[in-house]
Order: C-alpha cells, then sequence, then structure tokens
C-alpha cells in the first residue's frame, strides 16, 4: 500500500524534494534556488539550470529525510515531475528518480507538473492547511512563467481546460518587462515589490482579450505596449517614474486574470476557485482576488508562498494518491517538454 512518497521537482531552474504522504500532510520540503545562477543572463539558461540540479539533487534528498526523522524504509514510492518542462532539467530529476527506484527497489510515478499546481491547495503542514468545507469541483487558474491558464476540476485526473494564453504567459510578460526596464531577474518579484509604492493608474496598458466571451488570454500585445512606453520615456523618465510604470503595468495583467477567473466562476456556478502557480505569489494579485471572492461570495484558496512556485511537495501528493490507486511508470518514460494529449481535456 502507497502511503508516503519521496517527491522530485526538477522541471525548470528550482531543485526541490519532499515527503508526503497521501493526505497531502507535508513531512518536509527542500530546495535550492538558482536565481542568482541565472541573473546575470536576464532569464534561465537551460544548461545551466540542469547542471545544478544534478549538483543539488542528492544532497536535497539526503535534507530532505533528515528534516522528516525519516529514512528509506517509511516511503514507498518515489513520485517524479517528467513533463511539461526543459527537457534537460526534467532528465535530471527522471534519471535520478529511476536509479533510486531500481536501486531501492520501490516503484516510481510521472507527474504532471501542471496537476501538482491544481492540487496544491490541499497540501497540509504545521502552518497550513486548506478550508475544510474545500472540495471538488473548483475553478482553478494557474498563473506562471511558462503557463497561464483556466481549468474546470472535477476530481483527481478529471481537469477541463476552459482557456489558456494564445502567446505570452503572465509570468513571462512580468519577466520581460522587468528586464526591459532594468529590473534584473526574477523580474516578477521586483515588478511586485516597486509597483507597491506606485500608482496603479499612472500609465494606460492594453487589457487584451478581456471583454472577450472565451477563457482565453493574450499578453503579446501588453508586452508590445510596455517596451514601447519604455522607449518612449527614455532612460531617466523611466528610473524617475519606475514604481508607477511597475503598478500600472502589474494593474493590467491582474485586470486580465481576475475577469478570467470570474467568468469561469460565472459560467461554472463554481462556489469554489483556486490561484495556483508561481505568479500567485504576486501580492497585488492576491489582494484582488481575495477582494473578489469575499465581494461575490465565494471560497477562494490560495496555497501559501511555499507551495505556488515550483515545489515538490505537490508533486509528490499527486503522485502519491495516483499510485495509491495502481498507477505506476516504467523505466522507459522519458521527458516531455509539454502535457500529454490525454492529461487534460
Amino acid at each position: 500500500m502507497i502511503e508516503k512518497v519521496l517527491a522530485i521537482e526538477t522541471s525548470c531552474d528550482d531543485t526541490s524534494v519532499a515527503i508526503v504522504n497521501r493526505s497531502g500532510w507535508v513531512h518536509s520540503v527542500v530546495a535550492a534556488s538558482q536565481d542568482l545562477e541565472h541573473e546575470m543572463y536576464g532569464g534561465i539558461v537551460p544548461e545551466i539550470a540542469a547542471r545544478n540540479h544534478s549538483i543539488a539533487l542528492i544532497p536535497l534528498i539526503e535534507e530532505a529525510f533528515k528534516k522528516a526523522g525519516m529514512t528509506w524504509s517509511d516511503v514507498d514510492g518515489i513520485a517524479v515531475t517528467n513533463r511539461p518542462g526543459l527537457i534537460g532539467a526534467l532528465i535530471v530529476g527522471l534519471v535520478t528518480a529511476k536509479s533510486l527506484s531500481q536501486a531501492k527497489k520501490i516503484p516510481f510515478l510521472g507527474v504532471n507538473h501542471l496537476e501538482g499546481h491544481l492540487l496544491a491547495p490541499f497540501l497540509k503542514d504545521a502552518q497550513y492547511a486548506p478550508p475544510e468545507d474545500f472540495d471538488y469541483p473548483y475553478v482553478g487558474l494557474a498563473i506562471s512563467g511558462g503557463h497561464t491558464s483556466l481549468y474546470h476540476i472535477t476530481e483527481l485526473g478529471e481537469y477541463r481546460v476552459l482557456g489558456a494564453t494564445k502567446d505570452d504567459a503572465a509570468g513571462e510578460c512580468f519577466d520581460k518587462f522587468a528586464k526591459m526596464a532594468g529590473l534584473g531577474f526574477p523580474g516578477g518579484q521586483r515588478i511586485d515589490q516597486m509597483a507597491k509604492t506606485g500608482n496603479p493608474k499612472a500609465y494606460e496598458f492594453p487589457r487584451s482579450m478581456i471583454h472577450d466571451e472565451t477563457f482565453d488570454m493574450s499578453f503579446s500585445g501588453l508586452k508590445s505596449s510596455g517596451q514601447r512606453m519604455l522607449e518612449q520615456l527614455g532612460p531617466e523618465l523611466v528610473q524617475e517614474h519606475l514604481p508607477d510604470l511597475c503598478a500600472s503595468f502589474q494593474e493590467a495583467i491582474v485586470d486580465v486574470l481576475i475577469a478570467k477567473l470570474e467568468r469561469a466562476a460565472k459560467v461554472f456556478r463554481s462556489k469554489r476557485v483556486i490561484l495556483t502557480g508561481g505568479v500567485s505569489a504576486n501580492s497585488r494579485l492576491r489582494a484582488r482576488a481575495e477582494e473578489w471572492a469575499a465581494q461575490k461570495g465565494l471560497r477562494l484558496v490560495i496555497p501559501p508562498l511555499r507551495y505556488c512556485t515550483d515545489n515538490a511537495a505537490m508533486i509528490g501528493y499527486v503522485g502519491a494518491l495516483r499510485m495509491a490507486r495502481g498507477e505506476f511508470s516504467e523505466l522507459d518514460l522519458g521527458p516531455s517538454p509539454q502535457a500529454l494529449a490525454t492529461d487534460f481535456k
């Protein structure tokens, strides 16, 4: 019987390991950030990410066991992200999981990274637990540097894609604007901080597809508009008005995200909604979403920051649930830059 699993997450630039049981309890979760390694390049370099995963992973596994006060005899399986993500980064985690599976004679399972985000609200630890009345079905908005999508989640493995960005993801848009404005990497966090002292109405940016009757989104026009605005102002004025620029740019993204989430909740008559993924750590988005949910009488769940960004705990939870119902992977499982056709409807 599968009860506890060791989980490995290496889909992008953060290396994470966790030990989780199938009730969602996180016994330990540890991570190694690569922000400093990628900062000088203004974005993530896949080869550097993969190399750093290979250096950090085994020590993190040892640390996860130590933090949980457990040994290999306490875990029943291994869950590992194998899709979607950077191929080189995924390979490091997947090969490690396969090797440990053979050495320890326990099963392993490849997990979809996005499914982990969609179930992250169910995680529990000493400081966090979802509301007691939170359960399926619910509407979920998953937002990150690589993905911005709306889902209707009815049960484990039943995820309907309602809409997605037609071009750039919201997180990518944040990062590109930050780079153009000279804020560096990671851009989303720095825009969030800078915007706290700015006026969100100071500059007018487009909100593409906000009134469109679909659930789709588009952020490439906003990115282009941001570039033109920075070029028109020039370096000196940009620096002088940077808080207002960041606040206004951020507000345009948040307006679109809230509008699409509200439309999905209304169409599916859902009283339960979630925000998940790295961009859901944005303080303005959280505040606006909480205000909106309170006005509409909705149950909004946003995981704490440690479970919003890429983390192995969410991968472990999905893996434990799926392995408990008899799902396992074979040794010929490979990595994929995209989700499988069967992952979502």
